[in-house]
């Protein structure tokens, strides 16, 4: 049995939390999200505490159950606190800055670079390298990150790319002369 999916859900007070059939809706301040609740997983919503269970004792339900305590335990932190990663950018001449909402990124390419949040994802730029994503959904402001990265990540030559903020790269020594 999973040692996550047996931990209840601890709910907040500014937190309100419905169970209609088989869909889960997690309304707070920062926002509403919902999860779909998979049939080999019940549901149980007792005052401020969300208790999970297998239906059947079988693989595919093993392999839910801690995986839906984690989805809505995200969904229940997302709309009262919200989540946040941070990238950094190392380099000379690599910077960024925002145009509206947009995300407008100097990496040494021809052109630059343009990223459009998606609905519910904010982007904040300071000292024009260090990128910050806040969002309410832990899933899309892990993988709007990911993308940032993506674009230029850090090279094992120079570390010249961008990377999240503590990320270590471990430098390659580079060519060595004739002797």
């Amino acid at each position: 049995m999973s040692r996550i999916g047996k931990k209840p859900v601890i709910v907040p007070d500014k937190v309100e939390v419905k169970l209609k059939e088989n869909n889960l809706s997690c309304k707070g301040p920062k926002g509403e999200l919902s999860y779909t609740v998979p049939d080999e997983i019940s549901v149980k919503v007792n005052d401020n505490v969300i208790q999970i269970e297998k239906k059947f004792d079988n693989l595919k339900a093993q392999a839910l159950f801690g995986m839906s305590r984690t989805i809505i335990n995200n969904n229940v932190l997302g709309v009262s606190q919200g989540f946040s990663k941070r990238l950094e950018i190392k380099g000379v001449g690599y910077r960024s800055q925002i145009e509206g909402e947009n995300l407008i990124l100097s990496l040494g390419f021809s052109h630059p670079v343009k990223v459009e949040p998606p609905a519910n994802i904010t982007l904040q730029v300071e000292n024009n390298t260090n990128i910050i994503i806040n969002g309410i959904d832990k899933q899309v402001v892990g993988q709007v990150a990911a993308y940032i990265r993506s674009i230029r990540p850090p090279e094992p030559y120079k570390g010249k790319g961008v990377r999240y903020q503590g990320e270590f790269v471990k430098l390659k020594a580079g060519k060595t002369g004739k002797k």
